[in-house]
């Protein structure tokens, strides 16, 4: 792969992982200086690592007696500094001065701050309404939120008592809602009036009266005014009496207070995508939770206090408790609420000239759909404030560093990242000290053992495989909800090799150490026994600029599997012979005569999941005629009735 970027001398000497490795060498008496050098380090001496990110990223804790880590050769079962007592919410409100803490955005042009001093008095506020109403630690508390600075202040808040928080946005339907927060029973929940997106206003309240029909657990309802100054809380239906507004709860002027719990105290229930039955229950502990965000950001991301961070991401989504994270770093989280097309394509690289964003994070999905529809934030805005773009969700193609050197800005760092809900965290992911290469995540992640084993469970380089990690890392879940044995938990991730994490992505480390990830292995296809990765082929489509967007899948077929090729094409396109010849050769020079489909279908929309991620298992049960037994986990399920009994799959 081609080199796109290397940092600059000044770039590698005033980043933080420079001056990480520098502490570890004087306090260590190592000799570490390359990022390779750093990272075996962080496998070998797991104990001194995480113990050295903490004291680099002042992490208040009372770390107690005891080891780093209890049981270290257990996976699972190791637990990191188990005689430690932190609170996640007072580590994010370290900070209590003028500097914005939180700058809302939304579609509509509203525009509000909130300084770390305005923050800390919100949260504390909101958490002597939670200590009325009840709450105590290990309580839920949920919220059905826009990307609103209200969601990071009741998380804040419920962290503070030590309730476990757990959030889905409001596009999610209600068995969406009901198959998540039904499961972990919240003592209070959190809703928005409404919210807005793709011009439209969208209202909440309805929905939510009819989760709370179903959900009579929810003592206490919060309802935040945001489509409507004055919300009718008898919209609630008989909820009504369990509910009151936002700026009614709690009483103003409290000094924050921080319950001290132990490291693996369950702060996060996030959810599995539950597109093969109800979503698991993912529960995550405040440290580790803490000190793997900690790392990736100041190490990784290179976050400073006078940074801007921004994610575009809904409440549903695991990077926006990643990005909540970067408060303890102190600087300024930039949300979005609405659609990134609305008013125009633009809108989201306007608010980053605008609030002279530095770190821009989004999907790969975004980029492609902003690379088809030809806009180029480099001839639109002034980006000079502009120093990293984040990128995840689904592996970014070669066409997307492309892209966003050429559309966006040549000088700066594109990091590729890849992790998930099961870490709430990455896997493989960027270095400010390293060169970027076309297609490549830049490196493992510090203290991750990340490795690439083939079926037999050997370990391979340059060759594709399942990748795994082989050693404990704090940011495990401490276990599903409701999987009392821990039984549910092993099966996820420790079944298919024993006592290895298992990740379930098709991925290959690279001659520069970086990482290539080929899709998600549940959907690698295999015809004719030759393992391909669907990244591959969607590399190949959608480089194409009739293609806007492709989904592939295996059909049983004489004995074997074929590949299938549905694609969905810009406005005016048609999937002609001609079109399909040159797909297949484009297919074929990018690939192998392997990865070309035996049929290509057109199709006026392909199904996602809530997040945005197409759905390629639920297309392969419906064009077998299986049953998807979670419909309410797709963003757009009649999508799916355009791939029933398609007479071409039948010949």
């Amino acid at each position: 792969m081609s080199e796109l970027w290397r940092p600059s001398p000044t770039r590698i000497a005033d980043a933080n992982l420079t001056r990480f490795t520098s502490c570890v060498n004087a306090r260590r008496g190592t000799q570490l200086r390359e990022y390779a050098e750093l990272y075996a380090w962080s496998l070998a001496e797991p104990a001194s690592f995480w113990s050295e990110l903490a004291r680099f990223a002042d992490v208040r804790a009372d770390w107690g007696a005891g080891p780093v880590i209890e049981h270290p050769g257990r996976m699972p079962g190791a637990r990191f500094f188990p005689g430690a007592r932190l609170n996640f919410a007072e580590n994010l409100l370290r900070f209590g001065d003028d500097q914005p803490a939180l700058l809302f955005r939304n579609e509509r042009g509203t525009r509000r701050t909130l300084s770390y001093r305005e923050l800390r008095a919100q949260v504390a506020r909101v958490a002597d309404g939670l200590r009325s109403a009840g709450v105590v630690a290990g309580d839920r508390v949920a919220g059905f939120l826009p990307n609103l600075p209200e969601a990071a202040i009741a998380m804040l808040a419920a962290a503070s008592v030590g309730a476990t928080w757990s959030s889905c946005s409001p596009d999610f339907g209600v068995r969406g809602v009901l198959d998540r927060f039904g499961q972990i029973q919240p003592k209070v929940l959190f809703t928005a009036d409404g919210y807005f997106y793709a011009g439209k206003q969208l209202d909440s309240l309805q929905p939510m009266s009819e989760v709370l029909a179903q959900l009579t657990v929810v003592e206490h309802v919060v309802v935040i005014p945001y489509a409507d100054p004055q919300p009718p809380l008898a919209a609630l239906g008989a909820a009504a009496g369990r509910a009151s507004l936002w700026q009614e709860f709690g009483v103003s002027g409290r000094a924050a207070s921080f319950a001290s719990l132990p490291f693996d105290h369950p702060l996060y229930i996030l959810y599995s995508s539950g597109t093969t039955g109800r979503p698991k229950c993912i529960v995550h502990g405040a440290g580790g939770t803490l000190l793997q965000h900690q790392k990736e950001h100041l190490l990784h991301t290179d976050l400073k206090r006078s940074d801007r961070l921004f994610y575009f991401t809904t409440c549903g989504w695991m990077m926006w408790n990643w990005l909540m994270s970067g408060l303890a770093s102190g600087a300024t989280l930039v949300l979005y609420d609405g659609s990134p097309f609305h008013p125009h394509p633009g809108v989201l690289w306007h608010i980053a000239q605008h609030e002279r964003i530095t770190i821009f994070g989004t999907s790969s999905k975004y980029l492609s759909a902003l690379q088809k529809d030809g806009f180029v934030p480099a001839q639109a805005v002034d980006l000079t404030a502009l120093r990293t773009v984040l990128s995840t969700g689904s592996p970014l193609l070669p066409e997307g560093f492309d892209y966003v050197y050429s559309a966006v800005k040549a000088d700066l760092q594109l990091a590729s990242i890849s992790g998930g809900t099961d870490i709430v965290s990455c896997f493989a992911l960027g270095c400010p000290t390293r060169p970027v290469y076309r297609g490549e995540l830049q490196c493992r992640g510090l203290g991750m053992a990340v490795d690439i084993f083939d079926d037999a469970g050997r370990s391979v380089r340059g060759e594709r495989g399942e990748l795994v990690c082989t050693a404990p890392f704090p940011s495990m879940p401490v276990g599903f909800w409701n999987d009392p044995t821990g039984a549910k938990y092993r099966a996820a991730y420790f079944e298919r090799f024993p006592d290895v994490w298992y990740h379930g992505d098709y991925a290959a480390l690279t001659e520069h150490d970086g990482v290539v990830i080929y899709g998600r292995s549940d959907a690698v296809l295999n015809p004719g026994g030759v393992r391909i990765g669907t990244a591959e082929i969607y590399a190949a489509v959608e480089s194409l600029p009739q293609i806007l967007e492709a989904l592939a899948v295996a059909q049983d077929w004489q004995g074997d599997v074929r590949i299938v090729l549905f694609v969905r094409l810009q406005s005016g396109a048609e999937l002609d012979a001609a079109l399909q010849q040159q797909i297949r050769s484009t297919i074929r020079a990018y690939t192998t005569p392997r990865h070309v489909p035996a049929k290509i279908i057109a199709v006026p929309d392909i199904p996602r999941t809530l997040s945005g991620k197409v759905t390629e298992l639920a297309v392969r049960n419906v064009i077998h005629g299986l049953p998807v037994k979670n419909l309410d986990a797709l963003a757009n399920p009649g999508a799916l009735a355009h791939f029933r009994d398609l007479p071409e799959l039948k010949s």
